[in-house]
């Protein structure tokens, strides 16, 4: 079961990566920058169920939070604004 949803992983982050290079718009290669790293956030619960090691864990939940710090920046210099706003 698990190696399914790795192989789900997997495809899903070629598609991202395909979208990243051949994003019309910037905003388009941001979202799927962001998808992106939702979907590292998902490999890292996968081998933590794999592994039994709660570590990964943390490491999933760090990464979510850079991810969304990340995309907040990205927003705001898309929108060409200053981080003050």
């Amino acid at each position: 079961m698990i190696d399914i949803l790795i192989y789900i992983l997997v495809f899903s982050s070629a598609l991202c990566i395909y979208r990243m290079g051949r994003g019309p718009t910037p905003p388009d290669r941001a979202v799927a920058l962001d998808i992106l790293g939702t979907l590292m956030v998902g490999f890292c619960a996968l081998i933590a169920l794999t592994t039994g090691k709660d570590f990964y864990i943390n490491i999933a939940i760090s990464w979510a939070l850079l991810s969304y710090v990340a995309a907040i920046a990205l927003a705001k210099f898309l929108e060409r604004k200053s981080f003050d706003e």
